[in-house]
């Protein structure tokens, strides 16, 4: 028998996003911006591919605009464009961010007992639907490390209770590092603000869309008796205040009075999955800009 063959690295690698770049720009708006932009653009050689922009108030609102370009060596010019859009930053009064897209983000995912949200990430990452990668999996019970080690990623038991949880927090900071970006995929702890505030929109949870309504431990069963008609979930920014940060994606399907509570659960993972996959897919490629308590998400 042959020796079973070796799973390809997470996350293949794709040469054609080698010279792609990504620029979000935001400045209170005015006439002039898009132009001045596109000329930037022009006059280092680049090729603007996709542009998408958005005015809270066409009279004193804020103007938004991410674009997708291509300029030949990006990484050997970058230094230039960055002087370029510095000096312009000056003179029009914008805030900008400009990223590679070829740039992997590193993620940190935090999770318990339930794994349908990380094998769905694991897949995605290993697809080469989601560029980035799972730099480790940390976790308050040791359910799921052989989910982690089979895909090759590292896996931390930090244990929680209500004594140690300052304790436990600080050694998970510690074991992750300086990562891109921690997504909170059903992990069943309340972080502290100041765990908030080491990843400020940069900690990503996801949640069913039951609250405020059905709370506490069994929401479908809660649910189900009430007959609900709606299975949702919702993905968003981690603030202090719980499960009130800017929500990036939610999704819903519909459910009738022959579901079952187990067909309710088995419904909400399935959405759970697909909304907090897509929520961080697009805050890997910078589509997903934080206006207050909301977010402008360039889909």
């Amino acid at each position: 028998m042959s020796a079973p063959a070796e799973l390809p690295p997470l996350g293949p690698r794709d040469d054609r996003l080698a010279d792609v770049g990504r620029l979000v720009v935001r400045c209170p708006d005015r006439p002039g911006i898009v132009a001045v932009l596109s000329g930037l653009m022009a006059d280092v050689g680049a090729n603007i591919i996709d542009s998408q922009q958005h005015s809270s108030d066409p009279v004193g609102g804020t103007f938004t605009l991410r674009l997708e370009f291509f300029l030949a060596d990006l990484p050997g010019r970058r230094h230039q464009l960055e002087a370029a859009l510095a000096l312009l930053a000056q003179q029009w009064q914008f805030t900008w961010r400009l990223t590679e897209a070829a740039h992997r983000p590193r993620l940190a995912v935090f999770v318990s007992k339930t794994d349908h949200v990380l094998q769905e990430l694991l897949y995605r990452v290993r697809a080469g639907d989601l560029r980035a990668e799972i730099a480790a999996v940390v976790s308050n019970h040791p359910d799921l490390e052989p989910v982690a080690r089979a895909a090759g990623v590292p896996f931390h038991h930090v244990p929680v209770t209500p004594e140690t949880k300052a304790e436990a927090e600080a050694r998970a900071l510690d074991l992750v590092g300086d990562v891109d970006l921690v997504v909170l995929a059903r992990y069943m702890q309340i972080v502290s603000a100041d765990f908030c505030s080491r990843f400020p929109e940069r900690l990503i949870n996801i949640h069913h869309s039951f609250l405020p309504a059905f709370v506490g431990a069994n929401p479908y069963r809660a649910a189900h008796d009430r007959g609900v008609k709606l299975i949702g979930a919702t993905a968003h920014y981690v603030t202090p205040e719980l499960d009130a940060g800017p929500i990036i994606e939610q999704e819903v399907a519909r459910v009738d009075h022959r579901a079952t509570v187990e067909d309710m659960r088995r419904i909400g993972r399935y959405v759970e999955r697909q909304v907090l996959a897509q929520a961080v897919t697009w805050h890997v490629e910078d589509r997903v800009i934080v206006d207050g308590e909301k977010t402008i998400v360039f889909a």
